[in-house]
């Protein structure tokens, strides 16, 4: 987490002049669409940032959306907030799911399968996932960071893909990755999306035969709680080599057409969505030692 502070603080707190500049941009967002019609997706950390507007297009795009996150209060709020944006025949079923209970991920996926019409999953979206220190001194911070941004999406892709194909799903797995699977792996937190990244590719061979498409999206620093952000009204970012901060629906936008039809020959790949961090590159972090 202290690499990811110490990047915010140098794009916000160093930037504090009056004459600061502001950044903003005309979003592109796809219009209402019939590329998932009919499909039903599995999205975890859905309460906010990525995950909210990957759901909020998976609806537009005419798909039916089970809606994780580990806060009951948080996620009734988030359905009934999707729910209002459902298209005629596809629905929001909140889901409570903490993903760090590795032993319990089997049963949560029968448990979800039970609810879903047809008891049929198309699409798993592994976006939730945890920022980390440079420095991890201890053994359970380490652990934290694997078992949520590895661990958990090793085995809920397992689980899920064992259903897709006893059900001969033509599905999609989707890995919210990030750009820092290019980067140094400086952190633990680093280690984890090199590890995300590995297991992206090597589930895509495995499950390609079975008609299951598996990609990635690597983001760069995007504009969410996470950031600090809660709209998209400042997306400043002088570190970028872009000059701003990603957002939500850009992710999005990429996260339908990879699910959808338009993406079957899209396989193992990631789509970095990071204005140039890591592609461009690396110094835009600190990598002292801790």
């Amino acid at each position: 987490m202290r690499e990811l502070l110490t990047t915010l603080k140098k794009i916000y707190n160093g930037l504090a002049s009056p004459f600061r500049k502001k950044v903003s941009a005309n979003i592109v967002t796809l219009a209402p669409n019939d590329l998932l019609e009919g499909r039903v997706a599995v999205i975890t950390g859905c309460t906010s940032g990525i995950g909210l507007a990957i759901a909020k297009a998976f609806l537009n795009a005419g798909a039916s959306v089970v809606a994780t996150g580990r806060n009951k209060e948080k996620l009734d709020k988030t359905a009934m907030e999707l729910s209002s944006l459902a298209k005629d025949g596809s629905k929001v079923y909140p889901y409570i799911l903490d993903v760090m209970d590795i032993d319990g991920l089997g049963q949560a996926v029968a448990d979800i399968v039970s609810i879903v019409p047809n008891h049929k999953i198309d699409i798993l979206v592994n976006n939730a996932g945890l920022g980390g220190a440079p420095a991890v001194n201890e053994s359970r911070e380490y652990d934290i960071l694997m078992d949520t941004n590895l661990k958990s999406v090793y085995f809920l892709s397992k689980y899920m893909a064992k259903h897709m194909i006893d059900n001969k799903i033509e599905g999609n797995i989707l890995n919210i990755v990030s750009c820092a699977c290019l980067r140094p792996a400086g952190s633990v937190y680093g280690a984890t999306k090199w590890g995300l990244r590995g297991i992206t590719e090597g589930f895509a061979k495995m499950l390609l035969p079975h008609n299951i498409v598996v990609n990635g999206i690597g983001p760069g620093l995007t504009a969410t709680p996470f950031a600090g952000k809660t709209n998209n009204e400042d997306l400043l970012n002088e570190m970028n080599p872009s000059k701003r901060l990603v957002t939500p629906e850009e992710v999005a936008n990429i996260a339908v057409v990879l699910t959808s039809g338009m993406g079957r020959m899209i396989v193992g790949d990631i789509v970095y969505i990071s204005g140039g961090a890591g592609v461009l590159t690396c110094d835009d972090i600190d990598y002292s030692f801790e």
